[in-house]
């Protein structure tokens, strides 16, 4: 069995395939200090309710953005694994796709991997917002290169924002409101947040269109997306297996 790890600023996600689909999913807050023995009592208790074991793990591949935490998720898989993991970004793994912008190591590996992810089963050019700790937009050309894109501040990142700067906002959940305009605290931040986002993800993408001249399709993706659905004008789909799937595909390109 595969098992695809990849690391957030926010949540490091564990994903475990078995030759044909995806069998189970779990994430754990990214902590650096997390060593690879804390990893694996943890991972060996989910394994165990699913009736796997470590020895089932025969493979595995690593996307992260936090530099940090690749040693001890390296040592995680080559301790209790006995595997060598495929590490994004590494010397000579091949990433499948090209990067057509000023200064390609910039590009951080899950934005790779979501670019490869939506180009299995997406066709054309391509817009892929990702909805995390930042809110990125990627562009996608229809032979498959990565041109760039934009990056502005998650969502939840913008209420813990407001709610620590300013004294007498509360913390509050993110929900799509029944009406724009609040007529209390509560819900004019609701508002605010929600449909401030949708504004700011429709607007961006017109401005690339506008800019661009091309058709796109517009592909949302990340732990929030799927609270836009419906409410946002501009994107198509929903994926949230972009990150997997192009995770899997990165160890199949690898494989000897």
């Amino acid at each position: 069995m595969l098992l695809a790890i990849d690391t957030g600023n926010t949540n490091t996600l564990f994903a475990v395939h078995d030759g044909k689909d995806w069998v189970v999913e779990w994430r754990i807050a990214t902590a650096v200090s997390r060593t690879a023995d804390e990893y694996a009592v943890w991972f060996y208790q989910l394994l165990s309710m699913q009736g796997l074991t470590f020895s089932d793990i025969t493979d595995c591949v690593v996307s992260s953005v936090v530099p940090q935490s690749v040693f001890n998720i390296r040592n995680l898989a080559k301790r209790y694994f006995n595997v060598e993991p495929i590490i994004i970004g590494d010397e000579g793994v091949d990433i499948g796709i090209g990067v057509r912008i000023d200064n390609p190591k910039e590009v951080v590996a899950d934005r790779l991997v979501n670019v490869l992810g939506a180009r299995l089963k997406y066709k054309g050019n391509l817009i892929i917002i990702d909805s995390g700790t930042a809110t990125t937009f990627d562009v996608v050309s229809e032979d498959g290169f990565f041109e760039g894109g934009i990056i502005a501040p998650g969502i939840n990142l913008s209420v813990r924002a407001l709610h620590d700067a300013a004294a007498q906002l509360p913390r509050i959940a993110i929900i799509k409101p029944e009406k724009v305009v609040g007529t209390g605290t509560v819900s004019a931040m609701q508002s605010g947040i929600f449909w401030g986002y949708i504004g700011l993800i429709d607007g961006l993408v017109e401005r690339i269109r506008e800019e661009d001249r091309r058709e796109f399709k517009v592909i949302g993706t990340g732990g929030v997306a799927s609270l836009f659905e419906g409410a946002s004008q501009t994107i198509e789909h929903y994926d949230s297996q972009l990150t997997v799937n192009g995770l899997l595909e990165i160890w199949r390109l690898n494989q000897k």
